[in-house]
């Protein structure tokens, strides 16, 4: 058999079980569907026939247009993200059912199936329209130019959404363009970095038995250090500025392997967030509710200590267990409207467990393996360091969201990806989703076969 022949059945053995796997993650969100009408109404959901139909065609659509725009890709980065997805709309679901019933909320179930549709078609447009991902290079300092516009823009945007100025609002649409920002983000260093990442692994000076970077390299650390900690204080949004600048300080070590970046880097944002905290009531009031969840229910609870999510968390967490008490028969809408942001995590801890848990973590864990492993594969530095950066963003998010929730980390605000309700979070990770396919199917193509010597042939055919 010939190494094209080879190649053929290799891709298309990937794409089978990518296929394989689709059909499971489409099977899986079914069962939840279907378990949650059980438990709360005792039947079988009515709308479970056209749900399934559904799921079934927007999981095909986005299988064939990998197999023709993607063929060589990842076969696991499509099924991990459709099974999260399908997932976090069966516990928006269930929790319309209860917030229907305690606070006469309206469904938003609805809203998140419009959203998963656009971002669908979101990422069946960059897979058919973004050629080769190293066109991205091209438009970094363009895409930071926008990033830094749209990261900037909640300050000047009258409101705040619980505190934090993080959302646009244009009459009745409102976005957050944080969600964005971050592939923006990406982008940017992803090509700076490409082009100056011998200066800054080289350009250095030994201090207690680090490599410290020198004054001119120390320049672009600085730079983001300043701009994180003005999102910090001007729009009070902890969970940004921290991916922001950890998104930075990866993509630095992955260029230029320097344990110093990351020291320094990390001690920057330690000493700028600590006096942010001090001086800032709202973040002030983030890390008090970390430190002393349970206070809230003093008699007079510490000033800046105003709501009980942080202790109900808890409270959500140790009655699940480690089997849970299953889906749709917890008390996790107790929350509030925080049950469908980053408290949806509250639900599956109670409702599915400690099992539950883990089983959501280890499909994020996967995903973001999947995205390193085509850093790795990636010929080209750009792909190797723009599939960091987007892996990297991806987990810092979980990371910050499910630590704020689980009370490793004070709370943030953000969504946490494919599991909680928000357009913005909905359609920015289908599009993280969607270059990662990209650069997956750029690493993995087999190299073209050499061409044939006319010269060596001639020579064969004159030796007969």
């Amino acid at each position: 058999m010939s190494a094209g022949a080879r190649a053929s059945a290799r891709t298309a053995r990937s794409r089978n079980a990518e296929l394989l796997l689709l059909g499971a993650a489409v099977l899986l969100t079914l069962f939840g569907y279907a378990s949650v009408g059980l438990a709360t109404a005792g039947e079988l959901p009515g709308e479970l026939l056209g749900y399934a139909v559904g799921l079934v065609a927007a999981a095909a659509l986005a299988h064939f247009a990998v197999r023709r725009f993607a063929p060589h890709a990842d076969p696991l980065i499509l099924p991990l993200a459709f099974a999260l997805s399908g997932l976090g709309l069966v516990l928006i679901h269930r929790l319309d059912i209860s917030y229907a019933i305690r606070y006469h909320s309206p469904p938003a179930a609805s809203n998140q199936v419009m959203w998963s549709a656009i971002g669908l078609a979101v990422l069946l447009a960059v897979l058919v329209f973004l050629k080769d991902h190293r066109h991205l290079q091209r438009y970094a300092y363009v895409t930071v130019f926008a990033a830094l516009v749209l990261l900037m823009a909640p300050a000047f945007f009258p409101g705040d959404s619980y505190g934090a100025k993080r959302w646009i609002r244009l009459g009745a649409l409102s976005f957050q363009p944080g969600e964005f920002v971050r592939i923006a983000i990406a982008v940017f260093f992803a090509g700076y970095l490409t082009m100056h990442k011998d200066a800054l692994a080289l350009a250095s000076r030994r201090v207690l038995g680090f490599y410290l970077p020198r004054g001119r390299q120390f320049g672009p650390i600085a730079a983001v250090w300043v701009l994180s900690l003005l999102v910090l204080i001007f729009e009070r949004d902890l969970g940004t500025s921290l991916i922001f600048f950890g998104l930075f300080v990866i993509m630095l070590y992955a260029a230029t392997e320097r344990p110093s970046w990351v020291v320094s880097g990390m001690g920057m944002f330690a000493v700028g967030a600590f006096v942010v905290g001090s001086m800032e009531p709202h973040v002030h009031g983030r890390i008090v509710a970390w430190l002393h969840p349970m206070d809230y229910y003093l008699p007079h609870p510490p000033a800046g200590l105003t709501s009980p999510q942080a202790a109900e968390a808890l409270f959500s967490f140790g009655s699940g267990g480690v089997l849970g008490t299953g889906l749709g028969r917890g008390h996790s809408d107790l929350i509030g409207f925080a049950g469908r942001s980053d408290f949806i995590l509250t639900t599956v801890g109670e409702e599915l467990g400690l099992a539950g848990m883990m089983a959501v973590f280890l499909l994020y864990a996967l995903l973001i393996e999947r995205g390193l492993r085509t850093a790795l594969d990636a010929r080209d530095p750009f792909g190797k360091l723009l599939a960091t950066g987007l892996a990297g963003a991806l987990a810092l998010q979980v990371f910050v969201v499910a630590g704020g929730v689980t009370g490793l980390l004070p709370l943030t605000g953000k969504a946490l990806p494919f599991l909680a309700a928000g357009g913005s979070s909905q359609v920015a990770n289908w599009v993280l989703i969607a270059v990662l396919l990209k650069i997956s199917d750029s690493a993995r193509r087999p190299p073209p076969e050499p061409a044939a010597d006319v010269d060596e042939q001639a020579t064969q055919l004159i030796r007969r």
